[in-house]
């Protein structure tokens, strides 16, 4: 069976970042990592479902709304997808820098925290956000576009 992209990188290396994942035609896929791989320090679900909900609706209430096709939690629970189409790398890292400051700014009611919008709308927290977010900010504030190919042992 072919071996997918995502398992043939080396996760000895990964560090706290943003990651191109890959290119599918215009789709590009993001690895926004939180955390260091299989280092024991790993997201709870309440933290990963809030930060999907939050980042899901304000990406896609971003100036690039058009482009943003999926935002969600990786299973390992050390960070996320963002598949967005167009390579304008660039504007991408500033849509997940103002989404993330969005998200940290905001005092409302956590987005799609209903039994109507969510399967499981009581497993959701705010202030989890807040902190990983402000954590997750801290990590990539300076990241540039030239620091998006996957460190290695090299």
């Amino acid at each position: 069976m072919k071996r997918i992209t995502s398992f043939s990188v080396d996760h000895d290396y990964i560090v706290p970042g943003v990651y191109l994942s890959r290119i599918d035609g215009d789709v590009v896929t993001y690895d926004l990592r939180t955390r260091r791989p299989n280092c024991g320090d790993y997201m709870d679900n309440v933290t990963m479902h809030t930060v999907e909900h939050m980042m899901a609706t304000f990406l896609r209430n971003s100036d690039m709304a058009d482009q943003i096709i999926y935002f969600g939690p990786m299973g390992c629970q050390t960070g996320f997808y963002l598949l967005v189409r167009g390579e304008d790398h660039t504007r991408v890292l500033n849509a997940i820098r103002d989404a993330l400051r969005n998200t940290i700014e905001y005092n409302g009611p956590v987005f799609g925290a209903s039994q109507k919008e969510c399967g499981n709308y009581l497993s959701l927290d705010l202030a989890c956000a807040h902190r990983e977010c402000i954590r997750y900010l801290k990590q990539i504030e300076n990241w540039t576009a030239e620091q998006l190919d996957y460190p290695t042992g090299n």
